[in-house]
């Protein structure tokens, strides 16, 4: 299990922000800039982000899910589906509304790397993108779904169901290559024991 860090340094890193309302932009800038964020980039609509992420790369996307004409579930899936390497990599936190559950589904089908809903506060954002620079997923690319791998935790498929991955093991155990342990081995291993260093 990964510890998410008690520092991280984002002065080198830029990070694009997408919102249509100045005040939610501007806070979502304060709250970045508060990070240590020297390069930021802003954008009033998912159609300028797009112009931009053509342009350059960023090593960050935060983007609101409710604007205008191109909503930030159509700029995810653009993203991700469209845009050239390796801007379609990187990592997008969006901000909802509200978190209902048909809407925090939506952003993760969309392609999302993290989902955070409002009122954002700097803490919860921090752990985010901490989290986001500890674990790693999967880049997934099929028919239905373009975007960081859905599974957070990876239990495996459900049971009696045939795994979908390649790094999905099998629920069928072999039989055993060795005799079991007694229980005195099993007991010695469980035991603390004190070390001379």
């Amino acid at each position: 299990m990964h510890k998410t860090p008690d520092k991280i340094n984002l002065a080198h890193s830029t990070v694009l922000l997408v919102d249509d309302q100045p005040a939610s932009l501007d806070l979502l800038s304060s709250i970045v800039q508060g990070f240590g964020v020297r390069e930021q980039l802003k954008c009033h609509a998912a159609k300028d982000a797009v112009e931009l992420l053509q342009r350059r790369a960023v090593d960050l996307i935060l983007v609101d899910c409710a604007m205008p004409e191109m909503d930030g579930y159509d700029f995810v899936r653009w993203l991700r589906r469209e845009a050239a390497e390796p801007a379609r990599f990187t990592p997008v936190i969006m901000i909802l509304g509200h978190a209902a559950h048909a809407r925090v589904a939506r952003g993760r089908d969309c392609g999302a790397s993290y989902i955070v809903a409002k009122p954002l506060t700097p803490s919860v954002l921090l752990k985010r993108i901490a989290w986001l620079g500890v674990h790693s997923r999967d880049f997934v690319e099929v028919e239905t779904y373009v975007g960081p791998d859905r599974r957070v935790r990876n239990y495996g498929p459900p049971p009696g169901e045939e795994g979908r991955r390649q790094t999905d093991l099998s629920g069928d155990l072999g039989e055993a290559v060795e005799a079991n342990m007694d229980q005195d081995t099993i007991d010695m291993m469980l035991k603390p024991m004190k070390v001379n260093l």
